[in-house]
């Protein structure tokens, strides 16, 4: 059904760029980078894939079930994303905060050509019917411009306005009404999140993503392009992988703004990893975790790898925790995130009651943020991010969004907490408005 070559790139970073550059003609593309980041579990460097085979995409109904068959049925790489909303398909919830967005709550597709890229060692996998194509594919990558075809030269428009969908005081009474619902024991944590947004509003999503990637060079960035829907993202987080039978989960809580000066930058990175309600944040999510995996584990091999590391980041600190399990052939690897999905990190504790209040507090729909992009291998393997620190854009709508949350917990005081989702705006602010 494919066929897989591996051959030599004399300069990597380059043809990373030629190659980026070269998706731009097609309607379907994944575009996954860790940016050279030194990650424990790593892949690859770069992946690509284009051009759709098949589709499937549906709302959150049985959306599941239905990927689950898709995936069987096609035992190929597929790849696209899980919208925050299949939550909705995994527990008795809904969404109906506004949407100004309108992205499929799930979309995958079977891609004609993928490429892999890892040090200098570049592995393309084609399906056969597309296969006499690779040697002109290379040829039109390295040459760039020369080639003809047309990318999207859309200019981003000038003297973008960003609008806040919770103004600052109306903030403070929601991150108030959920503390309340912790002092009363409904939750222990939950992550509430906001929109910042423009209308009538025209962005080139290819200079948008460059920009956002080389201001935070993440490990997870990905550029997402379904029709007319664009997500750019500069996620630092990984939702769940599989590899062979091992799963991995790395849920991110704790954010510390980074300095200039390097003493200073040492210590916010201290400060952090001591801080007692940060830790106690990743704390609670790393046990969610532990529970969510459980439910497919071998008895006894849920393992905390990593507990509140903090890693550091082009914009801020990180605190990290690294849980793992192990899971037999018989598991099915849709059931598997299915079983995890939504991630704890963007919902709370318990999972459900977070998930019913964070939906009456907040005024937007997440759709695509704090869901997940990512692969499937023909072998049963996969790879998701979280889809935080991301600019989203409907090109046919002019909609311009990106979402930024916090967990709110008992130690939580309303001011810092928009204070830390200010810190985690500043890159894409930057990026829309110059």
């Amino acid at each position: 059904m494919r066929k897989k070559i591996t051959q030599h790139i004399s300069n990597p970073e380059k043809f990373k760029e030629q190659l980026f550059n070269w998706s731009q003609q097609f309607d379907e593309v994944v575009w996954l980078d860790s940016n050279d980041y030194d990650h424990k579990f790593a892949s690859y460097d770069a992946v690509l894939a284009v051009e759709a085979f098949t589709i499937f995409q549906t709302d959150y109904f049985d959306a599941f079930n239905q990927l689950k068959e898709y995936q069987s049925t096609t035992k190929d790489w597929i790849f696209g994303y899980l919208s925050y909303d299949l939550k909705n398909d995994v527990e008795q919830l809904k969404s109906e905060n506004h949407d100004g967005l309108h992205f499929p709550d799930l979309f995958f597709f079977q891609p004609k050509k993928v490429f892999f890229l890892k040090g200098n060692l570049l592995e393309t996998h084609y399906l056969n019917l597309v296969f006499e194509e690779l040697e002109e594919d290379l040829k039109c990558i390295q040459k760039g411009d020369e080639c003809h075809f047309e990318p999207n030269l859309i200019g981003t428009d000038k003297n973008i306005k960003i609008k806040l969908r919770i103004h600052k005081d109306e903030y403070f009474s929601k991150v108030n009404t959920m503390l309340a619902h912790i002092h009363r024991g409904d939750i222990y944590e939950a992550n509430f999140c906001q929109e910042f947004y423009t209308e009538n509003t025209s962005i080139n999503p290819i200079e948008t993503y460059t920009k956002l990637n080389a201001i935070s060079k993440p490990p997870f960035a990905t550029f997402l392009r379904v029709y007319d829907k664009y997500l750019m993202s500069a996620s630092p987080e990984r939702y769940i992988k599989k590899e062979g039978l091992k799963i991995t989960s790395q849920p991110i809580k704790g954010t510390a703004k980074r300095s200039s000066n390097i003493e200073e930058d040492c210590k916010l990175k201290q400060e952090l990893s001591e801080d007692i309600k940060e830790r106690s944040e990743n704390i609670m999510i790393v046990d969610l975790v532990r529970n969510d995996l459980s439910k497919t584990a071998t008895k006894g091999s849920v393992t905390v790898e990593e507990l509140c590391k903090v890693y550091t980041f082009s914009q801020v600190h990180q605190m990290i925790s690294t849980v793992t399990s192990i899971v037999t052939e018989a598991n099915h690897p849709v059931d598997i995130i299915k079983t995890t999905f939504p991630m704890g990190s963007m919902t709370g504790a318990p999972k459900i009651s977070a998930m019913q209040i964070i939906e009456t507090l907040e005024e937007t729909k997440r759709g695509l943020y704090s869901g997940a992009v990512g692969y499937f291998s023909p072998n049963n393997d996969f790879d998701f991010n979280v889809v935080i620190r991301s600019i989203l854009y409907n090109a046919t709508n002019n909609y311009v969004s990106y979402s930024v949350g916090g967990a709110i917990t008992a130690k939580s005081d309303p001011l810092k907490e928009y204070e830390e989702c200010l810190i985690k705006a500043k890159a894409m602010r930057e990026v829309l408005e110059n």
